[in-house]
Parts: structure tokens; sequence; C-alpha cells
């Protein structure tokens, strides 16, 4: 299959001390015509202060659903183990009605600390992590199959990570976005070993759509040398993150205005 060249912008959703801020930034990420805008289902912020304002991910998608009208909404990614599985689809189910059909259900293993200790979750093990993200993935896809009302479309499923033994062959089980934070080299070395679960699966590896984060240190043009060199391996969905308070759209806009000139 052939996927269009598309921009997302992660509005992460630390740092701003008034809602009102993320709010504000949704707005102008859809004036400036991102593709989808997703969150990051964390209780804490990841870097700056620690202690810093945080808002929750999925009360937060809610919100979007009704504020947007045309972009793809979504958490990159979903912590599999902050929610029942059959939970998690019937929010994701609801959002996606809200949205008329916007949601991306992104979900991963988890593995920050921080939040499992504060928030009472046993944080185990990576092994253990993973092992219970693939138990719930069928759950998720079995409860999504059995809602009344059916979600508005076949809901598509992202999963975050790039480990070769577990991730990799879950995506290829249920998958239909692969999303990492892989350099060219990396990308080509487990894109490879994703076609080989594909095959053991019976999948046709380019049913999968590929996207990636990018990093902006302030150079954009550095910033579309990278986007070009993951578009040529075949990635299409393409992802750079903002934060707050101020959520600096510079970035965004400009990979918005490289893939337009790509059509």
């Amino acid at each position: 299959m052939a996927f269009p060249i598309r921009i997302g912008v992660q509005i992460q959703p630390q740092h701003a001390p008034e809602y009102g801020l993320i709010r504000d930034a949704v707005r102008r990420a859809e004036d400036a015509g991102v593709d989808i805008a997703f969150n990051w289902d964390h209780f804490y912020p990841l870097y700056g202060d620690p202690e810093g304002a945080h808002f929750e991910c999925w009360t937060m998608l809610g919100a979007w659903a009704e504020q947007t009208s045309r972009v793809q909404i979504g958490a990159l990614v979903t912590c599999n183990s902050y929610r029942n599985p059959e939970l998690l689809a019937d929010m994701a189910r609801t959002v996606d009605h809200i949205s008329g059909g916007r949601l991306i259900l992104g979900v991963g293993a988890g593995w920050f600390q921080k939040d499992y200790d504060e928030y009472g979750y046993d944080f185990g093990t990576v092994g253990s992590r993973l092992n219970d993200f693939g138990a719930a993935l069928p759950r998720i896809k079995s409860r999504l199959a059995k809602l009344n009302p059916a979600p508005t479309r076949d809901i598509p499923i992202l999963i975050g990570g790039s480990g070769e033994k577990k991730t990799l062959r879950y995506i290829a089980e249920h998958g239909d976005i692969w999303h990492g934070f892989n350099d060219v080299e990396a990308y080509r070395h487990k894109s490879a070993v994703l076609a080989e679960h594909c095959a053991a699966v019976g999948r046709d590896p380019e049913t999968i759509e590929r996207s990636s984060g990018l990093q902006y240190s302030g150079d954009t043009d550095q910033l579309l040398r990278d986007a070009e060199a993951l578009a040529a391996e075949g990635v299409t969905l393409l992802t750079v993150g903002v934060t707050g308070p101020d959520y600096d759209l510079t970035a965004v806009e400009a990979l918005c205005r490289w893939r337009d000139s790509r059509r």
C-alpha cells in the first residue's frame, strides 16, 4: 500500500499551568495544517521540572475531539499498564464517536517508573510489561468488536516501540501503524525484522504504515533533511514534539510546508 506523507505534532501536556495554553496550541496546529495532533500518556513531565504542571491524556483527547474538526487525534502513546484493556477499548470507541471517526489508538507497553510508583501501578520488569501488552492487544480488539454502538470504523492501532523479539511481533500481528524513534540505519534493520515477523504470521509488511518521531534543535534545515531521509526509506508519518508553556510550532509549520511541496 502507498501511504501519503503526513505530519503529526505531539502537544506534550507538560509545563502548561493553564489548560487554555494547550487548547490554543491544538487550534494553532490544526490551522497550520497538521494531519494528526497527539498528546502523551504520562502523569508527570518527562523533562524540565519533574514536578511541573501536567494534565491527563484521555480526558484531554475527549476535549480535542470536540474542539477540532479535521485533524486526527490520539496518544503517542497510551500506556497499557494504566487501564484495563476492555476499558481502554470503550474509551477509544467513545472518543472516536465524539470526533466523528478521527481517533488513532496509540498504545505501548509503558516505561516511565515515576508514573507507576506515584499512581500505585506495579512497575514489574520490561519483560512483564511487554507480556502484559501482548496479552492486552487481542482483548482490546475483541472488545471493540463487541461494543454497542460499534466504533465508526476500524480504529487504526498505532504501536510504539522497536523491540525485535516482542514489540515488532505485536505490530505484525495487530498494528496498523508502527511508530519508533530510529535513524535511517536503525530503521532499515528494524524494518527487515518486522518483515520477518510479518512473514511468520502471513501478513504483507507494506500494509503497516511507518511512523517516526523527529528531533528539532532549532535547525530547520537539519529537520527537513532528517524528514527527507526517513521518507526515502518509506516512513510516511513524521511527528515532532512541542512543549509548554509556549508550544512553539515553528518546526511543525516547516514540516507542513515540506509535505505540501512534495505533492
